[in-house]
């Protein structure tokens, strides 16, 4: 392969508490490889973290860093990795730092839940943007106005988000065929055993058919419906009608293919995001109810007891906000 001309570009990581090892290491394994791919220093990286001293990533592993929050190169990219517990992470130190590197022009992204804390700061007005999906519905409870895609990643110029996990590949991939073309990152793509490079067009999640493991297209279509009604709820006779079967039709489906009526089905994926709401976000718990179609607290609370053997109140007082 005939050297690259362009100068060696600097990535710092900047390494939250709680941090997602697994985002991380997606995201700097594919410049080392283009580096051994090329035989070149194409790019450098550097650690950061407050404190300028070790950061402890989600599953207790800790990583010395090389820097705190300093001042970076204006040709640097600065890309910050969160993970859990991403509000506790957003220290009012955190936010000032980027808001500084962000006025003097550098290029900001942010892996897996850094999302929350780029829009916390201010950077993504005007900006596309994405994030986990587990981690959607409270985004959007926080940032209404904030255009989030259902992508793995998006690029918004000088702006970058990963959904995390293996996604964070897919974005340096893309990185590195910007910069010196697709033969290369195809080359990294081959060293990492990754048989296709997914592009910003991808969705995060399985499909319905996937997840469910069925491929019915009423019943994946009902399903679609249900997902994208949570907070006003679709009664089944309309979500039948609107695939072209009866009521009793529908209850056969789900009996047959989910071994649970719709109406169990559908409370099931409202108790859930309720749960997620609950667990992400400073709601309180009369408008996590709301959020999840329920108008009664009393009979949200039932729901949610029966469901998880605790009440929605217990929930909050037990688990930390992510």
């Amino acid at each position: 392969m005939a050297p690259f001309e362009s100068k060696t570009q600097t990535f710092v990581f900047l390494l939250t508490e709680n941090y997602s090892l697994m985002s991380y290491a997606c995201a700097v394994e594919p410049l080392r490889l283009a580096n051994w791919a090329t035989g070149q220093e194409l790019y450098r990286w550097r650690l950061s973290a407050d404190g300028g001293e070790f950061a402890e990533c989600s599953n207790g592993q800790r990583t010395l860093v090389d820097m705190g929050f300093e001042e970076i190169g204006r040709d640097e990219v600065l890309l910050i990795c969160s993970g859990t517990h991403v509000k506790n992470a957003t220290t009012r130190n955190l936010l000032q730092y980027i808001r500084r590197e962000a006025r003097r022009g550098i290029a900001i992204g942010g892996l897996c839940n850094a999302t929350y804390i780029m829009a916390r700061a201010g950077l993504l007005e005007g900006k596309r943007c994405t994030i986990h999906w587990d981690n959607r519905d409270s985004f959007l409870e926080d940032f209404p106005d904030i255009d989030l895609s259902h992508t793995i990643y998006t690029i918004d110029g000088n702006r970058y988000t990963s959904a995390g996990g293996s996604a964070s590949a897919d974005l340096m991939l893309k990185l590195i065929s910007d910069r010196h073309g697709p033969e290369l990152a195809n080359r990294v793509a081959d060293q990492m055993i990754y048989t296709t490079i997914r592009s910003d067009r991808d969705e995060q999640r399985l499909s319905i058919p996937t997840r469910i493991g069925v491929r019915h297209p009423k019943l994946a279509n009902v399903i679609r419906m249900m997902e994208e009604n949570i907070e006003e709820p679709v009664s089944p006779s309309l979500l039948a009608a609107d695939v072209g079967m009866s009521t009793r039709q529908l209850e056969r489906l789900f009996r047959r293919y989910l071994n649970r009526s719709p109406k169990r089905y559908y409370m099931e994926l409202r108790l859930q995001k309720a749960k997620n709401l609950l667990m992400q976000t400073d709601m309180t718990v009369i408008n996590v109810a709301l959020a999840c179609g329920f108008t009664s607290p009393s009979h949200f609370s039932k729901c949610y007891r029966a469901h998880f053997s605790t009440t929605p109140y217990r929930e909050r007082g037990t688990q930390a906000v992510v």
